[in-house]
């Protein structure tokens, strides 16, 4: 097992801390970190690809999992896969596509772990139909403060506290994941362009059949076309709508052609630049536009596309803020929008997504409603109290903000997002009495 000292940020790159890392190579190695990690405890790490501080521990020490990346077993008729926690998303698909199976949900981001995947509760753009990971996840092995490793599964006070409880219930080793079947490697895009915000609202309240929806909102528009945005909405093509080449290999995996990584320049983020990033991608998109073929890779993983996005600001990092409010609050949604455009924050990433039913998690973000997700660059002048004052509007409306990518959220706001709090704490401090899972983010929140 390897063991070094080093700086490390989530992808957001605000907030370093140093900590001591470990690389567990097997379950006993782990074991032993954990054990003997010391008063500042220890946490889990995947490929940091979380924009928060939920995988950092300073002053302790961390467990970085990716050495334990073995897919252990498949079955190939039923879609059952077990695989090691350190497993990535991209590793799975590649695995298991060829086979005719894929991932129920699928993140913005391939370069997920497993582990990491179910202690946030991933959601993916088809969350009102598949839930988020931890529906199809049939069991885990968990590692606890004292050394044990149990098996969880679902319907259990242990599985609820940890999908979605980023990592502070224990060291997640292994999972049983369910696939999901398809017969190709392409989906069947539709696109069109949304006016304003109402329309936007109106025309995804409309629905439809698709399993997968979200949209490009432009936040750097506004009057009459604050909130304008490009809806997108897909399912996985089925063979017959394949070109006649293609059929007899529908399940080939094909690369996607992605725009080129965005530089490191100062000020990229700057009011103008970002506005004109977002006319472009309004104008490029198709006003109405069915059935467009487009590989996985090119609808799925919009955060790969462009590998250094979480470097566009040259100093401070971005600042990802991701929250949700329930049906029947769209006004609080409207007000929020508008606030962000008159305030002409330099935000050129931010997608909204209606939500189906909650999951089980006790502090797993998804629940009925709407969910926004946008990036903004750390260092913008006065943005912790704008972020806090949208906190509040937020917590009045029902609503509560992500923890997966929360670098800045207050305890107190926390208590009266998550409801199921209290039966967290309760079983944290009976599970791990002396604090040998921590992390900053549990600092911070007083988790």
């Amino acid at each position: 097992m390897s063991v070094d000292t080093v700086s490390l940020t989530g992808w957001g790159r605000t907030a370093p801390t140093t900590a001591l890392r470990f690389r567990p190579r097997s379950h006993e190695e782990a074991a032993a970190t954990v054990l003997g990690c010391g008063p500042r405890g220890s946490i889990a790490r995947g490929l940091g690809r979380s924009h928060g501080d939920a995988a950092q521990n300073a002053g302790g020490s961390v467990l970085d999992m990716t050495a334990l990346d073995r897919v252990r077993t498949i079955d190939a008729a039923s879609g059952l896969v077990v695989c090691d926690a350190g497993v990535t998303l991209h590793r799975l698909r590649e695995v298991m596509l060829p086979l005719g199976w894929f991932l129920p949900v699928t993140p913005g981001g391939r370069y997920v772990t497993v582990g990491g995947a179910i202690g946030s509760d991933a959601h993916g753009d088809n969350h009102r139909a598949a839930g988020s990971f931890s529906r199809h996840v049939a069991e885990f092995a968990l590692l606890t403060a004292d050394g044990e490793v149990r098996t969880v599964r679902p319907g259990t006070p242990l599985f609820d506290a940890t999908t979605g409880g980023m990592g502070l219930t224990g060291v997640i080793l292994s999972a049983t994941l369910r696939f999901r079947p398809v017969a190709t490697s392409l989906m069947s895009v539709d696109t069109e362009r949304a006016t304003g915000l109402d329309d936007l609202l109106a025309r995804m309240a409309r629905g439809g059949r698709h399993a997968y929806e979200y949209a490009r909102v432009d936040l750097t528009a506004r009057g009459r076309a604050t909130g304008r945005a490009v809806l997108v909405r897909a399912d996985h093509a089925p063979v017959h709508a394949l070109p006649a080449h293609a059929r007899h290999a529908p399940l080939t995996v094909r690369a996607a052609r992605g725009p080129a990584a965005l530089p490191l320049l100062p000020g990229l983020l700057g009011r103008l630049s970002a506005a004109a990033l977002n006319e472009v991608g309004y104008r490029s998109a198709p006003r109405s536009r069915t059935g467009e073929l487009r590989p996985l890779s090119a609808f799925f993983h919009a955060l790969d596309a462009t590998p250094h996005t979480h470097r566009v600001s040259a100093t401070g990092g971005l600042v990802h803020y991701e929250f949700l409010v329930g049906h029947g609050q769209e006004e609080t949604l409207r007000r929020i929008v508008g606030r962000i455009a008159r305030s002409r924050c330099p935000s050129f990433r931010a997608v909204l997504r209606r939500f189906g039913a909650g999951g089980p998690g006790w502090l797993s973000f998804p629940a009925p409603g709407w969910n926004l997700a946008l990036d903004l660059p750390a260092g913008l002048p006065r943005l912790a109290r704008f972020l806090d004052s949208l906190d509040e509007e937020v917590a009045a409306a029902g609503g509560r903000v992500c923890l997966t990518d929360d670098s800045r959220l207050r305890p107190g706001a926390l208590a009266a997002m998550y409801p199921r709090l209290p039966a967290f704490l309760a079983l944290r401090a009976e599970l791990d009495p002396n604090g040998a899972f921590r992390s900053d983010l549990s600092r911070r929140l007083s988790l």
